[in-house]
């Protein structure tokens, strides 16, 4: 199935924007830990939370998280201290994405898991011990995502964990957002130098939680908003905090250097409101920044500059290799079709200075089974009217009424074949 997007003049809507879903299979871990029978209010029901919902709940002895790679990740961890003998697996793309490193920091604190195929990736079998935990090093550079997992089973290991991350450390936002909620369950746990986390054996207590809407979801109608040039135009995101924990709260930031103004309703802390963003008069003559804390805004940040016609240099994106397809090479080639030649001018790098190729005669935005690219290449139907979306139903992993949000701002969205 494929999309044909033809976009409206301008913007005038109000969007409910979906849950974090960051913040939801967080919650769902700790929630659990903590033996609480309550739920977390405004779960996240996109696809990588529905897998964890129902692998927590029925606890089957094969358990397919799909495509979810933080369901992947989240679940290695909490089944090696769960009683019971599991295999933990995924579709094709997720058994071809590395876990070597989680499963060898758990072994290292005495988990029970081997592979199912081939070493290094899913699926993995995995017995449920109690374990004893103590000092532990990883490296800081891989994926977050190990890190919180290791976090979160912490507070139930005997000794609690000393998590040293070596070199560089990737998305620490997202480690700061997994300290912050086990806090909110009782967690004793804190930085104890810039690179050591400490977390001591205490364990969680059952808690009423309460999930904000999620800031990577409302990165898209900035996108829109900017290549929408318009400025009668205006978007309302509801459910967005100010001073959220969620680090893909900085693209108000970087969007504010593209001409988007932010202004929050109410701004009493922690509490969720309305966001309306406008444009204003501005555009810088380029943008040069590190995604190192904000790597799954690339895409978007990537397509709304190019097709703004802002040079850039973006770093801080060696992260983007493992995630559900090669964003780096997804990019490149995507963009190219479009007629922006992107370059990869080092490890971790993507830049443009404004060269431009031969565009597609009939652009067809192929998607590689990655929600992102999806969404972010959505908007670029602002300067290419008639843009065609290969396999759009990949949204459900993050945001499932995507679309049905540009239906409602007034685009018109022709399935064909």
């Amino acid at each position: 199935m494929k999309y044909v997007l033809t976009p409206p003049e301008k913007l005038n809507v109000t969007v409910n924007l979906p849950a974090s879903k960051s913040i939801s299979n967080r919650a769902l871990i700790i929630n659990a830990l903590s033996g609480s029978k309550l739920t977390p209010g405004n779960m996240s029901d996109c696809d990588d939370t529905e897998v964890m919902l129902d692998a927590l709940s029925g606890m089957p002895p094969v358990i397919d998280i799909k495509a979810a790679g933080t369901a992947m990740r989240f679940m290695t961890a909490y089944l090696a201290v769960t009683e019971g003998e599991h295999v933990l697996t995924g579709t094709e793309r997720m058994q071809q994405r590395p876990i070597k490193a989680l499963v060898d920091a758990l072994r290292y604190i005495g988990a029970d898991i081997d592979y199912g195929r081939v070493p290094g990736y899913p699926p993995l079998r995995i017995r449920g011990r109690k374990l004893d935990g103590g000092y532990l090093e990883i490296q800081g550079g891989i994926s977050s995502q190990y890190i919180s997992a290791l976090l979160m089973i912490a507070p139930v290991l005997a000794k609690g964990l000393e998590l040293k991350l070596c070199g560089e450390i990737v998305s620490r936002p997202y480690i700061d957002l997994t300290l912050c909620m086990m806090r909110d369950f009782g967690a004793d746990v804190d930085w104890v130098s810039v690179d050591t986390i400490k977390v001591a054996p205490k364990p969680y207590g059952p808690k009423e939680f309460f999930i904000e809407n999620d800031w990577s979801a409302a990165s898209y109608w900035y996108e829109m908003l900017v290549l929408c040039k318009n400025d009668e135009s205006e978007v309302m995101l509801t459910g967005l905090t100010d001073g959220s924990r969620q680090g893909d709260s900085a693209i108000k930031y970087l969007f504010s250097m593209l001409g988007v103004r932010t202004m929050f309703k109410t701004r009493e802390k922690g509490v969720p409101t309305t966001v309306t963003l406008k444009l204003v008069e501005t555009k810088p003559p380029r943008l040069d920044y590190n995604f190192v804390n904000q790597p799954d805004m690339v895409q978007t940040m990537v397509v709304c500059c190019a097709l703004a016609g802002i040079p850039f240099r973006f770093t801080g994106l060696s992260s983007l290799k493992i995630k559900e397809t090669d964003r780096v090479e997804a990019l490149k080639t995507e963009m190219r079709k479009l007629g922006y030649v992107i370059r990869e001018t080092g490890i971790g790098e993507l830049s443009w200075d404004g060269e431009r190729c031969e565009p597609d005669a009939d652009v067809m935005i192929k998607t590689y089974e990655d929600h992102r690219m999806a969404m972010a290449f959505a908007p670029a139907s602002m300067v290419f009217p008639g843009l065609k979306i290969d396999n759009p139903q990949v949204v459900r992993k993050s945001y499932p009424h995507f679309w049905d949000d540009l239906k409602l701002a007034g685009f018109n969205i022709k399935e064909i074949d």
